[in-house]
């Protein structure tokens, strides 16, 4: 039972037709909006003689998401297929590159957005991810035991796609850095981990193990001062649909480095809250040298850290999530704005 079904005056939107049958709505009208993307059928012009379809992690997720029938689809007509983890999707289906063209596909590309910092555009949707930014907020940060001069912090789960591999790799040539990664199982339990045996041993391989710690999970309590106390935040995922960690450090008034893809193309804007890099290395491109020149010019870094944190209180804060998502209702439906004691 939905908790608005005896609400005949406000209707519900899902996100996917599953849900509204799922869902016991009563009385409440409804309605669907897939996957939270408006019908851009108004910008189509047509001229492509091409389909196009939208969807996240084709390749990952395989039958789950419908990928097993692009093959039939682009034997039809060539297939432009847009959205978050695209890469490779040809390859690993079978049709011929042209026949199945893909492009990442973030956030701000489906809707406009609104912000008070450069690089953002005008009102528009909501963001539905929040962050508690009093919880995370800039934090006292005593002496680093290690003594090593900077320190960059990856967090996340255990798993290759998260790119922390790239961030060990990259650390062989930042000198006078350590790299910690937090995420996975608690700390005694690493040993048993494969994705962590295999990311000692590629720190092992480029000779930067005493540099590297992993820490395992780490509790949301002691996240708020373990981010203060990096120097930059590494985010380099190879796809990402959301974008959580940049804004939690951003919050702390961490600058963030983080791979362009997905919803960090949101949740971070180069050159202001942070630099965006490629998600794998190409010719031209050099990380480590992106990284050492945010190292040294801490005067850049405590400026994207002060915008991060302006840009997360403008933004994420879950104040401005709630009241995003009440101003979408009340252009759906002649609601009464809550009373101040209500409120």
């Amino acid at each position: 039972m939905h908790p608005l079904a005896g609400r005949a005056d406000i209707p519900l939107v899902h996100v996917t037709h599953f849900n509204r049958l799922m869902w016991n709505n009563g009385r409440a009208p409804t309605s669907v909006i897939e996957h939270g993307i408006i019908d851009p059928g108004h910008l189509w012009t047509g001229t492509e003689p091409r389909a196009a379809v939208v969807v996240n992690e084709p390749v990952r997720r395989g039958r789950t998401t419908g990928t097993d029938l692009l093959p039939g689809f682009a034997a039809a007509a060539p297939l432009d297929v847009f959205g978050v983890g695209t890469e490779g999707l040809a390859r690993h289906l079978g049709p011929a590159r042209d026949l199945c063209r893909t492009a990442d596909l973030p956030q701000s590309a489906l809707h406009p957005r609104h912000g008070a910092l450069p690089g953002l555009s005008a009102p528009g949707a909501v963001d539905l991810c929040g962050v508690d930014t009093t919880h995370f907020s800039p934090s006292p940060v005593g002496d680093r035991r290690s003594g090593v001069p900077f320190r960059l912090l990856s967090v996340g789960r255990l798993v290759p796609r998260k790119g922390f591999d790239r961030a060990i790799k990259t650390l062989a040539a930042v000198p006078n850095t350590e790299l910690l990664i937090a995420g996975g199982p608690e700390a005694p339990l690493l040993f048993a981990d494969p994705e962590a045996e295999r990311l000692r041993k590629i720190a092992f391989e480029h000779g930067v193990a005493e540099r590297v710690r992993l820490l395992g999970c780490v509790p949301q309590d002691v996240m708020p001062r373990l981010m203060s106390s990096a120097d930059l935040l590494l985010s380099l995922p190879r796809y990402e649909p959301f974008g959580i960690v940049p804004i939690e450090a951003t919050a702390c008034g961490t600058p963030v480095l983080a791979t362009a893809v997905g919803g960090q193309l949101d949740t971070v804007v180069d050159g202001v809250t942070g630099a965006l890099v490629p998600p794998v290395e190409i010719p031209g491109h050099d990380l480590a040298a992106t990284i050492r020149s945010l190292l040294d010019d801490p005067a850049r870094r405590a400026r994207y850290g002060a915008a991060g944190r302006t840009h997360a209180l403008a933004r994420y804060t879950w104040d401005e999530v709630a009241d995003g998502v009440a101003r979408v209702y009340a252009q759906l439906s002649p609601v009464p704005e809550p009373s101040e004691v209500a409120r």
